[in-house]
């Protein structure tokens, strides 16, 4: 479209020096060629000076329409490519929206992107009180600087989102096909599961070939129909073994639903009589990495075998490289260890022991009876295998019943110049010395983590459920949830020693039986026929009861600072009491642990919690429960672990008070992934 009043205006790239100078030098030649013609004859020279005014003139008329021509061209091009731009910012499959400079306050929208809002008008809102999810993105564009795009999955639509700064605006490129193509390969990631009936031998051992058939029909049938539900694949390797096969998709299905065959086997094998319970240890192929299927089936059988450690009955979903995350669990471990397993242990443990230049064994920090009774037990042992055992204390952590065992203990000389401190053993530790772990398997809450090194072999006695983080170089393992007490275990390898040895002293014996007495809570709680057999052994060889009623005495501050904190008792969920100390006074985990089992024996109290402050600063949660609720996967979720019924964690840089309200948030998300 003409402008009116356009005049032309000649274009500056004609006005260059490249197109001017010829010209200024063909009108000099020109005039030349007029003088030359003029001196030759006056009629000629008019004659040709008539012809080139003409041809100017022509030429002339033809520069301005063709610069007219040219104008109206760009013009029209111009128009068009607006136009064009117009209808793709209004029509094309991207999404823009512009914001204010200084507010996230919409200015702008396309079409293309109002759609998702349903039509509304949105021109003037601010974005978070619209949509949440665009408002968290603007805010993570705005506070990195480095961030400039970002696959955004929205509206159930995927899109490539490209934050432009100096414009204020957001670029939506739906990218939905693409997404839905990775989607689906995430989804469908190899999952490999190694599936084992816990305590199938034992069980079926004195069953008839008819009623050993219908369980594992049962069994088979249950797991069959399981994985026919999440279009898996299971194939039965073993009497007691399958394998499970399937997709990442599908794996999403089963912790959703919480692996229910878990607890519909346990129930229906109970109502026939034979309680059998299931483990599972399930692995998947991680993103990004290229599929290996050897290496995905051997962190499924590493899982499996935590989910065995930790008890059975439960299933552990795990990548190499990620938390591990746990189902089921809900009952207590059903005694499995053999007396063949015990004698097993003990004679490896003996030829290590020979084998070795000294003996090292520490047990938890803060340590408790069981766990200095443990670790004298495995310096007797060290002692009748001709080595010489230390004893690794940091008396400047340990509760009065410990200091009062450590007065008793330092009355035998041979026993006081075993008991050390973690800077002597560091000393003293040679190159083939060997360290055991007792009562605990966790290196971060031993007495002296520093002292075990990748490079340091180590040997582990525990009656705690596994956890996730255990030493890297271990030599044996022997942890059984099914005990009572570390003590219990390391007991049933006395019978296994060189009996022409010097045998274990009364006051060891009295360490150890009083270790079993704390543990089981004089022997009403995790208490199996091994655990009185033990019992039995160490009263036979000169365990004092009276000595142990002594050492177990609680002063009358204690008895006040433990009802101090049952004063604060708090019931959520109906069942659940909650105790917990000041902000700033300190209690000591004995106390704490006592209040604990005093509140578990209030009426409907089914678990117990008591939160406290330690002396080294940390605060301290003691838990307890009757069975029915398993607090040690609750204090997994706070760094700790333990029994279902018998727990523990310690936390750092915390208050009392922000602690509790972390278990009541762990409690409440428990509760929601139950129902």
């Amino acid at each position: 479209m003409k402008r009116e009043n356009w005049q032309p205006k000649i274009p500056s790239f004609l006005l260059k020096s490249a197109i001017i100078w010829p010209l200024i030098i063909a009108l000099l030649l020109l005039i030349i060629v007029i003088g030359i013609s003029a001196s030759v004859s006056l009629q000629m020279g008019f004659v040709i000076v008539s012809l080139i005014i003409v041809i100017i003139g022509l030429l002339g008329f033809s520069l301005v329409q063709m610069l007219n021509a040219i104008s109206e061209y760009i013009l029209g091009l111009s128009n068009q490519i607006k136009s064009v731009q117009s209808e793709i910012l209004l029509n094309m499959p991207i999404g823009i929206v512009v914001f204010d400079e200084n507010e996230p306050i919409i200015e702008w929208v396309n079409p293309f992107l109002q759609k998702y809002f349903y039509q509304k008008e949105i021109i003037g809102l601010y974005i978070n009180d619209l949509d949440e999810d665009i408002f968290e993105l603007y805010k993570e564009f705005q506070e990195d600087s480095s961030l400039n795009s970002k696959r955004f999955q929205w509206k159930n639509a995927h899109f490539e989102v490209t934050y432009l700064r100096d414009e204020h605006a957001l670029y939506f490129i739906d990218t939905t096909k693409y997404g839905i193509i990775a989607e689906n390969a995430d989804l469908g990631r190899i999952v490999i599961g190694h599936i084992v009936v816990d305590n199938y031998d034992e069980t079926v051992s004195s069953m008839n070939d008819r009623r050993k058939s219908t369980i594992d029909n049962l069994v088979t049938s249950d797991l069959s129909k399981w994985a026919k539900h999440y279009d898996s694949y299971i194939k039965r390797l073993d009497d007691d073994h399958f394998l499970l096969v399937s997709t990442y998709g599908q794996l999403i299905r089963m912790e959703e639903d919480k692996f229910v065959v878990v607890d519909n086997l346990r129930e229906k094998t109970s109502k026939a009589n034979t309680p059998l319970t299931i483990s599972m240890g399930i692995s998947y192929q991680e993103k990004e990495d290229v599929i290996d299927v050897e290496e995905i089936s051997d962190q499924g059988q590493s899982n499996l075998d935590l989910a065995q450690s930790r008890g059975g009955d439960q299933v552990v979903v795990r990548t190499k490289n990620q938390k591990a995350r746990y189902y089921g669990g809900k009952t207590n471990p059903m005694e499995k260890r053999t007396r063949v397993r015990s004698r097993q242990i003990a004679n490896t443990i003996s030829t290590m022991i020979q084998n070795a230049s000294s003996v090292f064994v520490m047990g938890h920090d803060y340590p408790d009876m069981d766990a200095l009774g443990a670790c004298l037990g495995i310096r007797r042992i060290a002692q009748m295998n001709n080595q010489m055992g230390y004893v690794i204390i940091d008396e400047s952590r340990i509760n009065d019943d410990i200091e009062r065992l450590l007065v008793e203990l330092r009355k035998d000389e041979t026993i006081a110049e075993a008991i050390i401190s973690p800077e002597q053993a560091e000393e003293l530790m040679a190159q083939d010395s060997l360290l055991f772990l007792v009562d605990v398997h966790r290196p971060s809450i031993t007495v002296a983590p520093d002292l075990i090194t990748p490079n340091r072999p180590v040997i582990i006695i525990d009656h705690h459920r596994k956890g996730e983080e255990v030493p890297d170089n271990i030599l044996l393992e022997y942890i059984e949830p099914y005990a009572s007490s570390a003590s219990e275990l390391i007991t049933e390898f006395f019978e296994y020693q060189n009996q022409e040895s010097e045998p274990i002293q009364r006051i060891e014996a009295t360490a150890m039986l009083a270790g079993m007495i704390v543990d089981t809570r004089n022997f009403s709680l995790r208490t199996g026929s091994r655990t009185f057999d033990a019992a039995s052994y160490l009263k036979s060889v000169g365990a004092d009861s009276f000595m142990i009623q002594n050492l177990l005495k609680e002063d009358l501050t204690d008895y006040i600072k433990r009802n101090e904190l049952i004063e604060n008792v708090e019931l959520i969920s109906g069942n659940l009491g909650i105790a917990s100390g000041e902000d700033k006074e300190v209690y000591d985990s004995v106390t704490a642990a006592q209040a604990a089992d005093t509140l578990l024996s209030m009426r409907n109290v089914d678990a117990s919690f008591v939160v406290y402050l330690r002396e080294d600063g940390r605060v301290g949660i003691s838990a307890r429960s009757l069975g029915t609720i398993n607090v040690q996967r609750i204090m997994e979720e706070l760094g700790g672990g333990g029994h279902l019924s018998n727990a523990a964690t310690q936390i750092s840089d915390v208050t009392v008070s922000e602690a509790v309200d972390m278990l009541k948030s762990v409690i409440m998300v428990k509760d929601e992934e139950d129902e």
